[in-house]
């Protein structure tokens, strides 16, 4: 890893891809995969216990946002479906 400060960007609502831009200004657009296991650095600098996404291509680091309801954000909510299979609300 590099010896500058670990920069932790905030991942929209729904968002799968990375959106970090290089240096000719065209965009990443790497797959955002759960980070099941963070380095020493990054728990430092998000907080133990942190939920963090990282970049498969640029290894841009994210953190979900509170309003991410949906599924990639784990925080969607659980219907009751019936016996049919269909949600009963």
């Amino acid at each position: 890893m590099n010896t500058e400060a670990i920069k932790i960007k905030d991942k929209k609502p729904g968002q799968r891809a990375c959106d970090e831009k290089d240096a000719k200004g065209k965009m990443c657009v790497g797959h955002l995969k759960r980070w099941a296991a963070p380095t020493a650095e990054a728990i430092k600098a998000a907080g133990p216990g942190a939920e963090l996404y990282r970049c498969e291509r640029c290894h841009a680091i994210y953190r979900p946002v509170p309003e991410d309801d949906s599924s990639a954000g784990l925080r969607y909510q659980k219907q009751p479906v019936n016996v049919l299979g269909d949600f009963s609300r």
